[in-house]
């Protein structure tokens, strides 16, 4: 039943977004769309839990209370629970009403009360333990921009449109599954990004990529204590995690803010307590914010091949997250730098997946000397995995999957995998189906040598490569011609030669007739 109401929720929502997104761009639109719907949630929960508190009271309905100390006992209860508070009039289906009561009324409006409502759900929560998760967290839906209408009125009538189209969808969170529309808030977010074009990949990684990398770090595990993505996005990979395994904490830095908050929206969507997630929003290379935490599961989709300080900044020479390589990841290539930050941060016990460029397995200078320590020294290299190229928004590239584990099952190999060649095409992108995916999991999780697909390599073999790890020197796909049988040729040209010499005493012939010379 869930998949039946995650897929009319998706339809409903994706409706609305097209039929109102206007002339504005898909990543531009999204902030607003997502931001309300956003709204409308924390309304319904607020609507929920206070008829919940009501249910001993003469007066059972949130909206019809009007008695202040009741008002008072019921937001210091949401508070605690739900980390912030909505009275009754700023809950979402009140100001739809408002705003399409008044919608041809252009002496009122609802923008100045919206702004006051978003604004206030921030503040509700200042002082409190849930204010960090909440600060600045619709700061994206600017009611005043221009992109929603040149006047004031226009900008007022949109926004009216919106709420009113949203406040016909029945979120119906009682008995909705906690995950269904938190699902379909991401299946937004994935719409979105797919028309986002290289933007998309500052904030999502696609779901096939994400099932990938959550199966691998919960191999042989039912439970986590903690998962961390440093380059968090969206917030897809930490909870397609939860969707393997029950996790306790979810743990998250980004570097871009609105991906920040879209990423804090995501997890309050997906009924994850805010005490149970922590996301920051800094640069993880040069200010990480849980350096003194270790994490039994780490997953990542950094931006490939990003620049960063690298030498060019004294302190990463004597960071302890660098120093023991000998040599700093390039300023013009920042992907080594994650592996080593992500690596810092494992857990004894932990498993750790990151996406990477494919030059990473072979490029040279600082990174084949990080490379070299990363499988010789720290033997820490559990797998790795090559995905097809162009299944990623906004670049073509092949890409890899690097797997590491400080305390490996199997430390005297490495196990390759080529899954290139395995895709289907939808439209312009290929796709990883549900068949692809099990195919690279249990190759994975048995550590199965198939020919032309993997291959299980021991240190021996990847130093006598000098440790480069280029896939095809390890699995062999090349595909042998089929023998060319040359008496057969040898005939066919002579049947060829043949012809030609018909045509060409046809073609004189003609010219015979005709009284001019023949071509040849």
């Amino acid at each position: 039943m869930s998949e039946d109401q995650k897929k009319v929720l998706e339809t409903q929502l994706w409706a609305i977004a097209n039929e109102l997104r206007g002339k504005m761009d898909a990543d531009e639109f999204r902030d607003y769309i997502l931001g309300f719907i956003f709204y409308k949630y924390l309304s319904e929960k607020q609507h929920l839990y206070a008829n919940e508190l009501l249910e001993t009271e003469d007066v059972k309905e949130y909206t019809l209370v009007t008695d202040v100390e009741t008002l008072e006992a019921i937001q210091e209860e949401s508070i605690l629970k739900l980390g912030y508070y909505l009275a009754p009039a700023q809950l979402f289906s009140a100001v739809a009403k408002k705003g399409n009561a008044n919608i041809e009324d252009e002496s009122d409006f609802i923008l100045e009360d919206l702004t006051a409502i978003l604004n206030g759900i921030e503040q509700s929560t200042m002082g409190n333990e849930s204010e960090d998760d909440f600060n600045k967290l619709f700061e994206d839906l600017d009611l005043n921009s221009t992109k929603l209408g040149r006047k004031v009125e226009d900008r007022n009538t949109l926004i009216a449109k919106i709420l009113q189209h949203l406040d016909k969808i029945d979120f119906d969170l009682k008995n909705l599954e906690s995950d269904v529309l938190g699902d379909a808030y991401e299946y937004l977010i994935g719409q979105f990004a797919s028309g986002a074009g290289k933007k998309a990949g500052e904030f999502y990684t696609p779901q096939q990529v994400s099932k990938i990398l959550a199966k691998l770090v919960t191999t042989n595990k039912s439970k986590l204590k903690s998962v961390y993505d440093p380059t968090c996005g969206s917030g897809s990979l930490l909870l397609r995690v939860a969707k393997e395994v029950k996790v306790d904490e979810f743990y998250g830095q980004e570097l871009n803010r609105t991906t920040y908050n879209l990423a804090r929206m995501n997890m309050i969507l997906h009924d994850v307590h805010y005490r149970n997630f922590d996301i920051k929003q800094e640069d993880t290379l040069v200010d990480p914010q849980h350096l003194d935490q270790r994490f039994e599961a780490i997953v990542a989709n950094p931006p490939f091949s990003a620049k960063w300080k690298g030498k060019d900044n004294p302190i990463n020479e004597t960071d302890e997250r660098f120093a023991q390589y000998g040599k700093l990841a390039p300023t013009s290539k920042a992907d080594f730098a994650f592996v080593q930050h992500m690596l810092y941060q494992l857990a004894e016990n932990g498993t750790m997946a990151v996406v990477l460029p494919h030059g990473v397995l072979f490029r040279g200078s600082a990174e084949g000397t990080i490379r070299e320590y990363l499988i010789k020294e720290l033997n820490c290299l559990d797998a790795v995995i090559g995905l097809p190229a162009n299944i990623f928004y906004g670049t073509s590239i092949p890409t890899c999957i690097l797997v590491l584990s400080k305390c490996r099952t199997n430390p005297e190999n490495v196990l390759f995998i080529d899954a290139s060649n395995e895709f289907d095409k939808v439209k312009t992108q290929n796709v990883l189906t549900a068949t692809h995916i099990q195919h690279i999991v249990d190759t994975y999780r048995n550590r199965t040598e198939e020919e032309k697909y993997s291959h299980v390599a021991t240190l021996t073999e990847i130093a006598e490569n000098d440790y480069n790890l280029n896939i095809p020197r390890y699995v062999d796909t090349f595909e042998e011609e089929e023998p060319i049988d040359l008496e057969a040729v040898c005939t066919e040209l002579q049947q060829v030669a043949k012809g030609i010499e018909s045509t060409d005493q046809q073609i004189a012939s003609f010219c015979a007739e005709l009284g001019i010379k023949t071509p040849f």
